[in-house]
């Protein structure tokens, strides 16, 4: 596991959300996350919106050999609470105190990446909501949720 300096730990305190964002998924040294058990990959990172994808696979799969909802379930989160994250400013945190998921439909474990989308929709000074979707490789709905946040200043 990788460790930051107190140095690079007052440097990560001192750029906003979205900065924070996007220096964590392009730095080379940083601490593992659960994106990276994943495969999640961005697709975007700006102020109030977000998209993470991630692939299918049979690691992935429930009994019924079909994705397990946990991990569209955790796209959501991902998505919803970095859109949250990405309009915070410097050393302002979040934490989710409430995620409501919705499945659409089964999703086979044939490889193909689901697209996660997650876009605010109140950030308040105490607590934010956003909204979120997952669609799969044919821009289908597959599950979509929403999240309150509570604001750590």
């Amino acid at each position: 596991m990788t460790t930051h300096s107190p140095e690079q730990l007052e440097h990560l305190r001192s750029l906003s959300g979205l900065e924070f964002l996007r220096a964590a998924f392009t730095t080379s040294d940083r601490p593992r996350f659960i994106g990276d058990l994943l495969g999640l990959e961005v697709e975007q990172l700006d102020v109030g919106t977000v998209a993470f994808s991630v692939p299918t696979k049979a690691d992935f799969a429930n009994p019924l050999g079909v994705l397990h909802g946990g991990i569209c379930a955790t796209l959501l989160d991902s998505v919803m609470g970095c859109s949250v994250h990405s309009t915070l400013k410097a050393g302002v945190g979040y934490g989710t105190l409430e995620l409501k998921v919705n499945y659409i439909r089964t999703v086979p474990i044939d490889g193909a990446r689901l697209v996660g989308t997650g876009t605010t929709i109140h950030v308040g000074r105490q607590v934010a909501t956003a909204e979120g979707s997952v669609v799969d490789d044919q821009g289908r709905l597959v599950a979509h949720g929403t999240t309150t946040c509570m604001i750590y200043r």
